[in-house]
């Protein structure tokens, strides 16, 4: 049976996946994040897929956890389970919770949920169509590419509910904008306009809202004829670098050329540019 509030098509050799539940700001349900996971999982592992879109319908990309979503959502359910403040998942038991419960939702939740963006083989493109608070900035910034409408706004709710940024917050973060921006954003909360998320580099581009939607297919169309193992090499060089020195970075670039170089697609461009012709690439 389909999941509620995920909407999924493959178009063009690209996979779009469209949060579609407007009346709660796109809020992320369990049900709703295992599907994520799943498509993001498919995607990497189908060679007729070639990239990846990730957007929302209505006013928000997606307002993070559904707190507020009744049984399995966050709320208590028939008394016998306790909320995960962040995650939108309740852990179950008599409602008291034990040290380690909260970190294993966590764990298994909505980090596997920003894993699997950061993991997926494919080039993951956000197009922002909204606010992204909470676990929904999380899950936008962990994408690839950011195409935010001039109406996008990304918001660090946590401090706001007195708790710690989770959803990869303090990791991606910093990554993007450096410590004292993040922190900035971190400890005050302030929801930050498309224009200043530019700035801070926490988005490539900004688009009017009437243009979000053909930007993004355009983006996924270059994108989907791209070499496609290349860009998965390449993404993996790119988010490796930053947790390792230079010896290993070197090292891991290295061997993924000598990866790359087997490739039809590698071979295709190699063969043109000595032809002197535009190379067409079939993704293998």
């Amino acid at each position: 049976m389909p999941v509620t509030g995920v909407r999924h098509e493959v178009c063009d050799r690209v996979s779009y996946l469209t949060l579609d539940r407007p009346e709660a700001l796109n809020a992320l349900t369990p049900d709703m994040r295992e599907r994520l996971i799943g498509l993001l999982e498919r995607a990497s592992a189908d060679p007729a897929v070639r990239a990846v879109v990730l957007t929302g319908t209505g006013r928000g990309f997606c307002a993070g956890a559904d707190l507020r979503g009744g049984a399995g959502t966050g709320e208590r359910a028939a008394g016998d389970a306790a909320p995960v403040p962040g995650d939108g998942e309740p852990v179950p038991g008599d409602g008291a919770r034990v040290a380690g419960d909260v970190a294993r939702v966590l764990r298994l939740g909505a980090q596997r949920l920003i894993a699997a963006v950061l993991d997926c083989e494919k080039p993951v493109l956000a197009a922002v169509n909204g606010t992204a608070a909470g676990l929904g900035a999380h899950l936008a910034l962990a994408c690839d590419l950011v195409l935010a409408a001039e109406s996008a706004r990304f918001i660090e709710v946590f401090v706001r509910r007195g708790l710690v940024p989770d959803g990869g917050g303090a990791y991606l973060l910093p990554r993007l904008a450096g410590p004292h921006r993040a922190k900035e954003l971190m400890f005050f909360g302030d929801a930050v306009e498309a224009a200043r998320a530019e700035r801070l580099g926490l988005v490539n581009l900004v688009v009017p809202d009437a243009e979000l939607t053909a930007t993004a297919r355009a983006w996924a169309a270059r994108l989907a004829s791209a070499p496609t193992r290349a860009l998965a090499l390449t993404k993996q060089l790119v988010n490796a670098s930053l947790d390792t020195g230079r010896a290993a970075a070197f090292a891991a670039e290295s061997w993924a050329q000598e990866i790359n170089v087997t490739t039809r697609d590698a071979q295709e461009g190699l063969r043109a540019f000595t032809e002197r012709r535009a190379p067409h690439f079939d993704g293998r």
